[in-house]
């Protein structure tokens, strides 16, 4: 498949805006099916993925789906569902720890 000119002419280019909706429809489908395996991480992102919008249509059920599957083993990923994808919630993130200090 080649991109065309805005003159219609092929030119084996493509705009930038439809590589990156690419990439990042890829990027979700690749992390849903690591999220479907099990792994904890991938279902925090394909939260904040359903939450933002962000490859794939935003849907607020499914992103609080999947932060729930999450959560039942790291209870810190409500502090990152309504962040951007790809922000983790690590250590620094839990209230737990800095009460414990």
């Amino acid at each position: 498949m080649e991109g065309t000119t805005t003159t219609g002419e092929k030119s084996g280019r493509f705009p930038l805006s439809e590589v990156v909706a690419d990439c990042v429809k890829r990027w979700f489908t690749d992390t849903m099916k690591e999220a479907k395996a099990g792994d904890i991480n991938m279902q925090v992102l394909v939260g904040q993925m359903y939450y933002s919008g962000y490859g794939v249509t935003k849907d607020a059920e499914k992103g609080n789906y999947w932060l729930t599957k999450a959560s039942k083993t790291r209870s810190a990923v409500w502090k990152v569902g309504d962040k951007h994808p790809g922000y983790n919630a690590s250590d620094s993130d839990s209230e737990e720890l800095k009460e414990n200090s």
